[in-house]
């Protein structure tokens, strides 16, 4: 009888599978548009034999790994394809069996993409794994809507929150108190189906109901949309428009910046007439 053959930590290694050490990279691809990924990130992409997914990645970056296994761990609102206990598991699975793991995640691993608790779970499994940071949709969504966070003479601080919390929490985890006024620019990701409460929180706490706001939906893609109002009444414009996930609320004067800088929506009306 034939030996079976072992791979790292024991497991059983089938024919054909890469031998040695696995590993895992947490890879950041960027906010959509799949020319935003890092170069290294896309190296790592090419030579890797697994990739773990998450809903906004573009399909053209898993064609960049067409040998590898792919997974598909996309998360949307109320539902999850795989919790992350299952996702943690699996990554350290194929890495045990000497796999090339490339998690890819939209935007950047560790701006609210729990890439911390999956780096946490590899470093307690003692999986060798690094972290390729990512363009997040923070940064890159706003630009190309034509709203650029900081401006100088209209805003020299912005901060990045988070709208979505988890249920049962008694209290929320952001001051909305303090960033009310305490900041110039604020970028709000997971926020839309929270937006009556959190521009309610905001004006409450002083920041003027005048103050113009943004909505982009999947930005930096060739399906963007933006709606522009003001914290008064952006709630309303949002359900007018009937707006889903993903989208990046961004409130603040830079906002109105957007009529004489929205670079990417001219010039796809300008290839949509040359078409």
């Amino acid at each position: 009888m034939r030996p079976v053959a072992r791979g790292p930590g024991g497991t059983a290694r089938r024919p054909g599978e890469p031998a040695g050490e696995g590993t895992v990279a947490l890879v950041g691809a960027g906010p959509g548009d799949p020319g935003l990924i890092t170069v290294r990130g896309l190296e790592l992409l090419r030579r890797a034999h697994v990739v773990v997914y998450d809903r906004l990645v573009h399909p053209r970056l898993l064609d960049e790994a067409p040998r590898a296994r792919r997974i598909f761990a996309g998360k949307a609102s109320g539902h999850h394809t795989l919790p992350q206990e299952r996702i943690n598991a699996l990554l350290i699975m194929h890495a045990r069996r000497g796999r090339r793991v490339v998690r890819l995640k939209g935007g950047d691993p560790f701006v609210f993409g729990r890439g911390g608790e999956e780096a946490d779970a590899l470093a307690r499994a003692g999986i060798p794994f690094q972290v390729v940071p990512g363009i997040s949709s923070a940064v890159a969504v706003p630009a190309y809507a034509g709203i650029p966070l900081t401006h100088r003479g209209v805003a020299s601080s912005f901060a990045v929150v988070t709208g979505h919390e988890e249920a049962g929490k008694r209290e929320s985890g952001v001051d909305w108190a303090r960033l009310a006024r305490s900041v110039d620019t604020l970028v709000i990701l997971m926020g839309l189906k929270s937006l009556p409460r959190l521009a309610r929180e905001l004006i409450a706490h002083g920041r003027p109901a005048a103050t113009p706001a943004a909505l982009v939906r999947w930005g930096t893609t060739e399906i963007q949309e933006t709606v522009v109002g003001t914290l008064a009444d952006i709630a309303v414009r949002a359900a007018r428009a009937r707006l889903e996930p993903p989208v990046v609320v961004v409130v603040g004067d830079v906002v109105a910046l957007r009529d004489r800088l929205q670079w990417f929506d001219d010039n796809h009306a300008l290839m949509e007439i040359a078409q």
